[in-house]
């Protein structure tokens, strides 16, 4: 089973939230998936994400679509930023 790790649309017509989830790449957008791993609001440019689950889908053979890619390097640069320094 290929796993991908991608956006489902949630929201309201004009008002698009967005899960990121863990799903079989033969699943629909909006169907069944395996695991919801973290959320993407872009009216308010945030993006939440389980880090610990995100390495587990992808030490498992999950691949990340695009969009998920660059939404991962934002949260975990952010993450990064408000880490104090040591």
């Amino acid at each position: 089973m290929a796993v991908k790790i991608r956006l489902a649309r949630m929201g309201s017509k004009k008002r698009p939230y967005y899960r990121i989830v863990a799903a079989d790449a033969r699943s629909p957008r909006d169907g069944r998936f395996l695991e919801r791993v973290g959320t993407y609001d872009p009216h308010a440019e945030t993006v939440v994400v389980n880090e610990a689950r995100v390495s587990y889908w992808q030490g498992v053979g999950a691949h990340p679509t695009t969009t998920v890619a660059r939404l991962l390097r934002k949260a975990r640069k952010a993450a990064k930023g408000t880490t104090p320094a040591a």
